[in-house]
C-alpha cells in the first residue's frame, strides 16, 4: 500500500491522536505521514462553541481535504463529528475507547471536601460545554459556570493563572498527553454523575467511501465493541437532531454480557436535566426507545412514595418536582444509638473504617472518635460518601452500583492483611465482612439499632421506593400493593426480600439520588 497522508488539527492532543493512529498503522506495515490542517474551531476562540455557525467546526476542513484527495485519512475525536457524514466519506474504524470520565481540576485553596465535587460554595468553574454545565448545576446549583475555550494545555494554564477556581476537562485528553496535575486537587467525576458526550474518549478514522482497499486495511485496527457502544450513543444524538452544543450526554458500556446505557438531556444549559438508565441484552432498537422516553407528551406518575426523608434541595426531589410529581417521603423505621461512649480500644491499629450506610457514618462521628491521619475510609455507596463529606472526610473507596456482593469483593481485595473497623447497625447483614480474606482483621462495632414503626399508613402513590429490608417489612405488615402500583428496590438486600415475596420490582443502577431519579423517569404510566 502507498504511503498515506493523515490529516489532523495542530493541537497537542490532535497531534497525539494522529501519531497514535500512525503508530498503529506502522505496526501493521503501513507507512504514513501527518498533514496539519486548521479548522474553524481552532481559528475562532472568542465565541462559545454553540455560537459558531453550522456543525463540524472542528472537522469540516479536514473532511474537505479528504474529499479533495490531498489527504487519505482524517483522525478526529469522535465526539466532535456530526452524526451525518458528508456524501462520499465514511468512518472506516474506531479505536478502543479511553476512559470517558470528566476531570475537575481545582485550585487547592478552592477545595472544600465537605461539599459534593470538593468545590467551595459559589466556585467559578470553567467549561464551554452545555452538557457539562446542565449536569454540574443539577448537582451543585450554587456554582458559577463560565465559558472556557482553548486546547487542553491552554485551559490548564488559564486555571493556573487563577482565571477560574476550577475547570472541567475530559480525562481521556489528560491521559493521552500525560499531563502532570500535581499542583491541583483532581476530582474524577464518574460517568454516572456527569454523563459523557456521545463517543467521548473514542477516535474516528475517516476515509473516502470508495477507498475499499484502505477500508479493509483499517479493519486490523478497528475495535468493534467500542463501535457498538458509541453507535447507540450517536444514534440517540442523531434522533434528537443535536450537535455537540446540545445539553445531551449518552454513555453505553458492556458489563458482564449486558449493555448499560445512561442518558442525560436538558432543554438548555441551565435547565435541570432528565436522566434515564437502561440495562439490556441487545442494542437493537434501544436508541429509539431512549428518545421516546423523552417525548413531551409522555405520562409521569402523579405521586411517588419513598421510605426515607428527602431534603428540600435533594437531587431526587428536584428531578421529580420538575415534572410536578408529588413525593410522599417518610421513613418506616427509627434508629437509636446503642453506644454512647467509644472505647479507644476500637481505634487501636485500625487501617480502614468501612461504613455501609448514612446512619453508620452519623452515629460513629457523634461518638467524637480520635482518628490517626493514616486511617482510610470505605463506603458502600454515594449516600454514605455524601454523609462522610459533610463531616469533612473523603472516602478512599466508594462502592459503585447496587450490587453489594461486587462492592464487598472489590473492597476485600484492597484491604488484604489490614485491620478494618465496621461501625454498623445491630441487625446488619455483614455482607462486606463475609467477603474479607482470612488475613484481614475485623473490628466489629455495633453502634445503633433499628426499630420498625407500627401502624404504617398505606400510600396511594403509583410508584413505591423501598430503601431497606426493614422498611419493606414495616410497610407490608398491614398493607398490600394496589393494582397498578410499581416498586423500586434500592440495593440487592432489599430486592431479595421482594424476590421472596414474589413481587416484581425495578432495581436502579445504584442506591443514590441520581439513580433513583433515573428509575422513576424510566417507568411507564399507562
Amino acid at each position: 500500500m502507498k504511503r498515506l497522508i493523515i490529516g489532523t488539527r495542530g493541537s497537542d492532543l490532535a497531534l497525539w491522536q494522529a501519531n497514535f493512529i500512525k503508530d498503529k498503522l506502522t505496526a501493521i506495515g503501513v507507512e504514513a505521514e501527518l498533514k496539519i490542517i486548521k479548522t474553524q474551531g481552532d481559528k475562532i476562540l472568542n465565541l462559545r462553541l454553540d455560537k459558531l455557525e453550522g456543525k463540524g467546526f472542528f472537522t469540516k476542513e479536514l473532511e474537505e481535504e479528504l474529499l479533495g484527495g490531498t489527504i487519505d485519512i482524517a483522525v478526529h475525536s469522535h465526539k466532535d463529528l456530526p452524526t451525518v457524514h458528508p456524501a462520499g466519506l465514511t468512518i472506516a474504524a474506531v479505536t478502543e475507547r479511553e476512559d470517558p470520565s470528566e476531570l475537575l481540576l481545582i485550585l487547592k485553596d478552592c477545595v472544600s471536601v465537605s461539599h459534593k465535587l470538593s468545590l467551595k460554595k459559589g466556585a467559578m468553574v470553567g467549561t464551554s460545554s452545555n452538557r457539562r454545565k446542565a449536569q454540574l448545576l443539577a448537582i451543585r446549583p450554587d456554582l458559577n459556570i463560565e465559558d472556557l475555550r482553548g486546547n487542553v494545555p491552554t485551559r490548564i494554564q488559564k486555571l493556573r493563572d487563577e482565571d477560574y477556581d476550577a475547570i472541567v476537562i475530559a480525562k481521556a485528553g489528560v491521559n493521552r498527553l500525560n499531563i502532570d496535575l500535581s499542583e491541583f486537587h483532581v476530582e474524577v467525576i464518574d460517568t454516572t454523575d456527569v454523563v459523557p458526550a456521545p463517543a467521548q474518549g473514542a477516535l474516528a478514522i475517516q476515509i473516502r467511501e470508495n477507498d475499499s482497499e484502505l477500508f479493509e486495511v483499517l479493519q486490523k485496527i478497528h475495535h468493534q465493541e467500542t463501535a457498538d457502544e458509541i453507535g447507540v450513543e450517536r444514534k440517540v444524538l442523531n434522533l434528537f437532531e443535536g450537535g455537540c452544543h446540545m445539553p445531551l450526554g449518552c454513555y453505553c458500556k458492556k458489563e458482564d454480557g449486558q449493555y448499560e446505557v445512561w442518558t442525560s438531556k436538558a432543554e438548555t444549559n441551565e435547565d435541570f436535566p432528565d436522566r434515564l438508565f437502561y440495562r439490556v441484552d441487545s442494542l437493537d432498537g434501544l436508541a429509539e426507545k431512549i428518545v421516546a422516553k423523552f417525548s413531551a407528551d409522555r405520562k409521569f406518575p402523579s405521586k411517588v412514595f419513598i421510605s426515607r426523608e428527602v431534603s428540600e434541595h435533594n437531587y431526587f426531589r428536584k428531578a421529580l418536582e420538575k415534572h410536578h410529581i408529588e413525593i410522599d417521603a417518610r421513613s418506616l423505621i427509627r434508629t437509636f444509638p446503642i453506644v454512647t461512649v467509644l472505647d479507644p480500644f476500637y481505634l487501636k491499629h485500625v487501617d480502614w473504617i468501612f461504613f455501609s450506610s448514612r446512619n453508620s457514618v452519623e452515629y460513629f462521628f457523634k461518638l467524637k472518635p480520635t482518628l490517626t491521619k493514616h486511617v482510610k475510609f470505605g463506603v458502600a455507596g454515594k449516600g454514605s460518601e455524601d454523609s462522610l463529606r459533610k463531616l469533612g472526610h473523603l472516602a478512599d473507596y466508594v462502592g459503585e452500583g447496587g450490587d453489594i456482593d461486587e462492592v464487598a469483593n472489590l473492597f476485600a481485595e484492597m484491604v488484604v492483611g489490614k485491620t478494618v473497623l465496621f461501625p454498623r447497625a445491630q441487625d446488619s447483614l455483614l455482607s462486606i465482612q463475609k467477603a474479607l480474606k482470612p488475613e484481614t482483621k475485623v473490628v466489629d462495632l455495633p453502634i445503633y439499632e433499628t426499630v420498625i414503626e407500627e401502624d404504617v399508613d398505606r400510600t396511594e402513590a403509583e410508584v413505591l421506593i423501598f430503601t431497606s429490608p426493614s422498611n419493606v417489612e414495616a410497610y407490608f405488615v398491614d398493607n398490600l400493593l394496589e393494582p397498578g402500583q410499581q416498586v423500586i428496590a434500592i440495593g440487592n438486600s432489599t430486592a431479595k426480600v421482594f424476590d421472596e415475596m414474589g413481587v416484581k420490582y425495578i432495581l436502579p443502577y445504584a442506591p443514590d439520588e441520581i439513580s433513583l431519579a433515573e428509575a422513576v423517569f424510566g417507568i411507564e404510566i399507562k
